[in-house]
């Protein structure tokens, strides 16, 4: 069985909407879009090559999905990520897209992702998703992902997509941790014991 990774870029108080580019998703008014731009690092920019070139598939939400083969198909071809995407297999959650253009992606049915997700696992050794924030809060409550790779920023938005809705109690094990330069903290877990309810006293 293969694992599901989670790469988000987020800020201290959990956002994850619209971490690259102004106009990537206003949704709910959110004005900060590119909120990542001013702490640009080559730490960063390692630690997400290595997300990307560890795993041998790729699980994104529609608007996420939109994004990525809005981009990738004509990126730089020097860079080693460009290769790596473009060969791979893509899988795309959507109630809406029939077809999808950018090579090797097949469109999975939103009505019914956590079959079709667990098949995945069986098919693949790690499977990366990245922003999807509604993905996945549904991938959570069928614990489906097996670990984050969490990038916070030192930024608070006050507003927007959360990574945690705070639905879904998870408990996770550090397994590295460093720091960039302009301060982005880059922390990876694994997927624990789930938490435990806490314990009713009686009335």
């Amino acid at each position: 069985m293969g694992k599901i990774v989670v790469t988000a870029f987020v800020t201290l108080d959990g956002v994850i909407q619209a971490p690259g580019l102004e106009d990537e998703d206003r949704d709910g008014g959110f004005e900060l879009g590119g909120w990542t731009g001013p702490y640009a690092d080559p730490m960063v920019d390692q630690r997400t090559a290595e997300s990307v070139l560890s795993a041998d598939a790729l699980l994104l939400g529609r608007r996420t999905y939109q994004l990525f083969a809005g981009y990738w198909p004509g990126a730089d071809p020097a860079d080693p990520r460009t290769a790596k995407l473009n060969g791979q297999p893509k899988y795309v959650v959507s109630r809406t897209l029939r077809t999808a253009q950018w090579t090797n992606t097949t469109v999975l049915n939103g009505d019914d992702v956590a079959k079709q997700v667990l098949q995945l696992k069986e098919r693949h050794n790690q499977i990366s998703v990245w922003g999807s924030s509604s993905l996945i809060p549904v991938l959570l409550r069928e614990e489906l992902i097996d670990e984050f790779v969490l990038l916070t920023y030192p930024i608070v938005v006050g507003g927007g997509k959360r990574l945690f809705s705070g639905d879904t109690p998870l408990g996770l094990q550090l397994t590295h941790t460093a720091t960039s330069g302009s301060g982005v903290m880059m922390c990876s877990y694994r997927r624990a014991e789930p938490v435990p309810a806490p314990e009713r006293k009686p009335t």
